[in-house]
């Protein structure tokens, strides 16, 4: 049978990448990093309850049992919700970080959305966030419109003392790392929520020719979304399995970067194990089985992200 000549470019696209990735310690060892931590220095490793069949407090309860610090929730202005939420943080002794965002396609809209919902998540009473991440602007939105959202979330993370990130996310402002380098280099207070899984997709490859912007972003990265993408989607089905190790490795020597400058400088170290649900996990056609067990999945992200940067 003749080769496809697109199949045969883009695996060995792919292999090459793979030999320019710095070699890691096998991950299911997965060595602590060796980058000394200063004072103050701590990894906060957050759950999903993205995908989660149960209640609020049993999705505390279990992320607590996994050995999760703390969850990442969509913030909701509903006081029941609210209160469902920071009673089992409580009970369960778990940190929180919000996700808050607007939607839509209209502009003058989107901006009290987001207003709205990052203050309100800062302002509340019951527990004191420790970040919000934001799902901000379009990516069809003009470049000063979403330079308004960033300032408006500045001034907020300022007056409330609570870091605001903004997540590299398909469809949103930082949708792609090259669109995303203009907002590094004309906003020097932007931090980043850092899932780079979507850029990985949206460029088709594992970011081996753009490496010169992956760093500035990853000097920016206050938070980590902790999937791993590979370049024909956002989430590889199991990344435990052998077929995805240099997509793994390759997200690690990102992460890897982002951990030594927190460990330097005695800071925090957030991380969200984000593998979702069907549509993102594959299932089987016609049952919708899903072909991984997700909740294990991010547990084994968990213990890999504890046992590298945890030390």
């Amino acid at each position: 049978m003749p080769i496809n000549r697109r199949n045969f470019l883009r695996h060995s696209a792919a292999l090459s990448a793979a030999s320019m990735l710095p070699a890691l310690p096998s991950l299911a060892a997965s060595e602590a990093i060796q980058t000394p931590a200063a004072a103050g220095f701590r990894l906060m490793v957050m759950a999903t309850n993205w995908g989660f069949p149960g209640t609020t407090d049993e999705f505390c309860r279990r992320a607590k049992e996994a050995g999760y610090d703390g969850v990442e929730v969509w913030w909701n202005a509903d006081a029941a919700v609210q209160d469902a939420l920071f009673t089992a943080l409580e009970k369960h002794g778990l940190e929180v970080g919000f996700l808050c965002g607007g939607g839509g396609a209209d502009f003058d809209k989107h901006v009290p959305q987001l207003e709205n919902s990052v203050r309100g998540a800062v302002s509340q009473k019951r527990r004191k966030p420790v970040y919000i991440n934001c799902h901000a602007g379009k990516d069809f939105f003009s470049f000063e419109q979403n330079v308004r959202l960033i300032d408006l979330t500045t001034r907020i993370s300022r007056e409330s003392g609570i870091p605001v990130y903004h997540e590299t996310h398909r469809g949103r402002m930082l949708f792609a790392a090259n669109i995303a380098r203009r907002f590094i280099e004309a906003k020097p207070e932007l931090q980043l929520t850092l899932d780079i899984s979507h850029w990985c997709v949206v460029h088709e490859s594992l970011l081996q020719d753009q490496q010169e912007t992956v760093n500035l972003a990853l000097a920016r990265a206050g938070h980590i979304h902790a999937r791993v993408g590979f370049a024909e989607g956002p989430q590889v089905n199991d990344p435990r399995a052998p077929e995805w190790e240099s997509a793994v490795k390759a997200h690690f020597a990102w992460w890897d970067e982002i951990a030594k400058r927190k460990r330097e400088k005695g800071e925090t170290m957030t991380v969200l194990t984000e593998f979702g649900p069907p549509d993102y996990l594959p299932a089987l056609p016609y049952t919708r089985q899903p072909v991984a067990n997700q909740w294990d999945v991010n547990v084994h992200m968990l213990k890999l992200l504890k046992a590298r940067y945890g030390k």
